[in-house]
């Protein structure tokens, strides 16, 4: 039963949240065809489809029953593995937790990251309230690109008002950072962003696959050292070690970004990460306490588990 109830959503998430045709999925489970289409049927019948995925999987729910115990998290949601992609698969999902979570007019801040960009790509096209965005660090004028374009494809829908660092991420020197810090400006938003209803952030792994590493802000001689530092990953492009604790990096002095100690104390931060490369670097994340809830895939979350275990 508990085997039949996790592929019933498998399905059902493949088939509605990935576009996945009944042939694909019928490969990737190793089940038949018509088996797919009865899944499909079922999961309408049974109320598992409806505007939403409804995500009640016996096995799934133990997961992030077990994350939530092992490392204090007041939520976790785990979706399918998929065999490509896994950062848009978890946006999405991302995107219909926050959505089930927010009211009107609420704030939420945004950290940095391929997968937080996507997340808001994604509710920007799905909410139906107002919200207002505020920026954790410099240099995330890109979000705006995705957000800009949706009241073009539907006119009738507010883009959120979004409140930006204005600033670069990265500043050549400690005593600029230590001016820009002083801005008026820069500490009205980070003082908006302590007062936010929900937080996002990405994580990092300490790779050629990070996102500050692909858009050239450390080179590869800085990437490793930070592993001889014993980085795992990092969280608005501060790095940790295993345990959480944020590692001495002269990079940290030259950034405009909410530092590891405030983001402890705000409301609601969510972990957006998923994926073989990431394991380490969320089991940090976890550990140092950063966050209050974790969206991610199922063999991430397993892994995750196993070493919570060890």
């Amino acid at each position: 039963m508990n085997y039949e109830d996790n592929l019933l959503f498998k399905v059902a998430w493949f088939y509605y949240m990935e576009n996945m045709t009944q042939q694909k999925i019928s490969q990737q489970l190793n089940i038949s065809r018509m088996k797919v289409v009865k899944y499909l049927e079922q999961a309408r019948n049974q109320g598992i489809v409806q505007f939403k995925i409804k995500s009640d999987g016996e096995k799934r729910i133990n997961i992030e029953q077990t994350l939530m115990h092992k490392f204090g998290l007041k939520h976790a949601y785990v979706i399918p593995t998929v065999d490509s992609n896994v950062n848009e698969s978890i946006a999405k999902a991302a995107a219909q937790y926050i959505e089930g979570h927010i009211t009107p007019n609420s704030y939420i801040n945004v950290g940095y990251g391929d997968t937080v960009s996507r997340t808001i790509n994604n509710l920007t096209f799905s909410l139906n309230v107002p919200v207002s965005l505020v920026t954790l660090s410099g240099g995330v004028s890109y979000y705006t690109s995705s957000i800009a374009g949706t009241g073009k494809i539907d006119p009738t829908r507010s883009n959120p008002q979004i409140y930006f660092v204005p600033s670069p991420l990265i500043v050549s020197s400690k005593e600029m950072a230590k001016g820009i810090w002083q801005e008026k400006s820069v500490r009205e938003i980070i003082n908006m962003a302590k007062l936010a209803h929900m937080t996002v952030v990405g994580i990092g792994a300490v790779d050629e696959t990070a996102t500050i590493f692909r858009n050239n802000m450390i080179s590869r001689n800085e990437l490793i050292l930070l592993k001889m530092n014993g980085a795992v990953g990092d969280i608005l492009s501060q790095f940790y070690d295993k345990n959480g604790n944020k590692i001495e990096f002269e990079l940290h002095n030259r950034l405009i970004s909410t530092q590891l100690n405030l983001l402890k104390n705000m409301r609601n931060v969510i972990g957006v990460a998923g994926g073989p490369s990431k394991i380490q670097a969320i089991l940090g994340a976890l550990q140092g306490g950063y966050l209050d809830a974790l969206i991610t895939d199922e063999a991430t979350a397993e892994s995750l588990v196993k070493l919570a275990n060890e």
